[in-house]
């Protein structure tokens, strides 16, 4: 297996273990203090009943609210080989997912493949449909080439914090503040037929798009 040029530097990895120390006890702390008013768990609960795991579609602005709601419950998400991917991969272990190592750009079949065993084995895996770099809020294929491969639903959602920071980031990192209400909004499931071709899974990008711009709404 290849290194990772951060991987042969000593202060590289000793920075990875530095943050992800400090990130994970206070984003514990911050999602003690949060209060939640959530919509349309019926959804997910009809996708367990079936025996089917979901395929959690949403926006990557939304990743940290996000990852302290569904802590626990064996969702996979891809996580990059680099720098960042290495401290965030593990802050959300400690969180309770599975990560499937790689990128768009680096990695992506390996990652892909990682997610559609996991997802064989009944596990749900989790999409931020404009990430890892955007354009924000324009959808990706992954999701829906995995949804479609799998046989599994996409299930779109999207948080609000009634109170929150946005970072100066391409998606507009919103970071809820301590005490403040979290709006968690789910989707009715997409249904995504196997061997789409070219248009058609644009055609599904683009109604993941209006889908989660309703759920805003």
């Amino acid at each position: 297996m290849a290194v990772e040029a951060w991987q042969r530097s000593v202060l590289k990895r000793w920075q990875v273990a530095l943050i992800a120390g400090l990130v994970y006890p206070l984003m514990r702390l911050l999602g003690l203090t949060l209060r939640w008013r959530v919509e349309g768990l019926e959804h997910l609960d009809v996708i367990a009943r079936s025996g089917r795991a979901p395929v959690m579609a949403f926006w990557h602005g939304r990743i940290l609210s996000a990852t302290v709601y569904f802590r626990h419950r064996g969702i996979v998400v891809i996580t990059s080989d680099n720098f960042d991917g290495e401290w965030i991969a593990r802050v959300i272990r400690r969180f309770g997912y599975g990560t499937a190592r790689g990128s768009t750009s680096r990695g992506a079949r390996k990652a892909m493949v990682r997610l559609l065993r996991e997802m064989a084995a009944g596990r749900p895996a989790g999409f931020t449909l404009d990430g890892p770099r955007g354009p924000a809020r324009v959808a990706q294929p992954g999701a829906v080439w995995l949804a479609g491969t799998t046989g599994n639903p996409v299930l779109p959602f999207h948080l609000e914090a009634s109170r929150c920071w946005e970072l100066r980031s391409w998606d507009r990192t919103q970071i809820p503040k301590p005490f403040s209400t979290v709006a968690l909004v789910i989707g009715a499931p997409v249904e995504v037929a196997p061997d789409l071709d070219e248009a058609a899974r644009e055609a599904a990008c683009r109604d993941l798009e209006a889908r989660l711009a309703g759920l805003e709404t």
